[in-house]
């Protein structure tokens, strides 16, 4: 049977995918990128945010129409069959099957009786068919989250955090390291939250210590880290691994103390201060990654100052940017004080517009420096190479470097590059040559 997959939404949602895929390429199953030639169709769904939930709605709907030729299956899976199962089935009845995530268990069974086919490997023992760029991969260390944000809709879909085993996440990332995985990126809701259901402790820095050892692997990449959960330890530890690279990815998602407590987030802004001028003692070419919500109820001017003034004080050299949006069975949902649509935007705007002008600032600096680059593309009309130095992470958020060289490169290689211009997001340069 030929299977046409859609992954939505983030990373993680993505590992989900890769490991439904390998559970369906283990027993033959071709995949096809071409939706004519596809006769069932699986749709991973995100369910975060209105904007996920709106763009999983209209994928749907424009793969249903591909049951009027080949597609004899629709299936549509993860956050939004979750939270949504029963609307979907009697909404859209179109859809032959909406697995729930606590479904996946056994989402060899259900998917066997709908392709009429019960040799399916389970979902636990399939091996991952990584999509991704064949140097790079993510490994999800955890699921779920037990933070508890006030805005946030994740523990509900996911549940609370559960941490993988050592074990396990060791023997996964050797034989990705083993398939010529040159970039490992690990990603959980709160990677720094790791292994306190476990082992009692927070124990991100002992699982980097063993996969550091892997052989292989160049490059080794923390996502979703939560401030209040750096410590020291953690931090003087990771330079002390010259394979995990000082990319600090700390989604704060705003900069008052008012509205992180609204917002049910640990710690102070001093605190979170103190902690990134911690991390550039001993990180001094760190890049500082992080998201902001702007607009959340009784948000005020004063407090939309603030936040522009902590993004000011810090320099942040990534900046991701949203509006609040409410969602329903969220503690934040039916709090008072909404700020109105319009005052977002402008928010937004303002917000964006100056890390623009912080980020070409940045990178101005860089101007002259040297770089290592994974080099992943190359410009077809210019001939220049595009790749990402250890600045950017590989989700599509981060900026590029583009590069002049007089020689033919392999993708996936690494090499270094003078900066000789900058962008507010990209860099251009030239490589070195030895």
């Amino acid at each position: 049977m030929k299977i046409g997959f859609i992954s939505l939404g983030c990373s993680k949602n993505l590992v989900d995918s890769e490991k439904i895929m390998g559970m369906l390429k283990q027993n033959s199953y071709e995949f096809v990128n071409n939706p004519d030639e596809a006769e069932a169709i699986i749709i991973n769904t995100c369910g975060f945010i209105n904007t996920a939930k709106e763009e999983g709605i209209r994928t749907i709907f424009e793969m249903a129409k591909y049951k009027e030729k080949n597609c004899k299956k629709l299936i549509v899976v993860g956050c939004l069959a979750q939270r949504y199962k029963e609307e979907l089935q009697n909404d859209i009845p179109e859809i032959d099957a909406v697995i729930s995530i606590k479904e996946y268990h056994r989402i060899h069974e259900i998917l066997g009786d709908l392709f009429d086919d019960h040799t399916l490997v389970s979902y636990a023992k399939s091996e991952r068919l990584v999509s991704s760029k064949p140097w790079t991969a993510y490994l999800k260390i955890a699921e779920g989250c037990s933070n508890g944000c006030t805005y946030c809709a994740i523990p509900l879909i996911r549940g609370g955090n559960v941490s993988f085993p050592i074990e396990q996440l060791v023997e996964e990332a050797k034989r990705l390291a083993q398939s010529g995985v040159k970039e490992l990126v690990l990603i959980a809701q709160d990677t720094t939250r790791y292994g306190v259901d476990l082992y009692g402790e927070r124990s991100l820095l002992r699982l980097l210590k063993e996969i550091h050892q892997i052989e292989g692997f160049h490059w080794i990449r923390i996502l979703y880290m939560y401030p209040d959960e750096i410590d020291e330890d953690l931090i003087a530890g990771m330079a002390q691994l010259k394979k995990v690279v000082p990319y600090f990815d700390i989604p704060m998602q705003h900069g008052t103390d008012k509205i992180l407590k609204l917002m049910n987030r640990r710690g102070s802004v001093e605190e979170v201060k103190k902690m990134i001028t911690m991390i550039r003692h001993y990180h001094p070419h760190a890049t500082l990654r992080t998201t902001f919500i702007v607009g959340f109820p009784q948000e005020d001017e004063k407090d939309f100052q603030g936040l522009m003034q902590f993004i000011e004080e810090v320099r942040w050299n990534r900046v991701g940017g949203f509006t609040y949006s409410p969602e329903e069975d969220t503690a934040a949902y039916r709090m008072e004080g909404a700020v109105e649509e319009e005052v977002k935007e402008e928010r937004l705007a303002q917000l964006m517009k100056l890390q623009e002008n912080i980020s070409l600032e940045n990178h101005k600096r860089m101007i002259g420096q040297e770089v290592e680059v994974l080099v992943e593309a190359q410009e077809g009309l210019i001939g220049m190479y595009r790749g990402r130095s250890t600045s950017s992470a590989p989700d599509g958020v981060d900026g590029m470097v583009t590069f002049k060289s007089s020689r033919a490169i392999p993708f996936g290689s690494f090499v270094k590059v003078k900066i000789v211009e900058a962008l507010p997001h990209d860099l251009i340069g030239e490589e070195v040559v030895a």
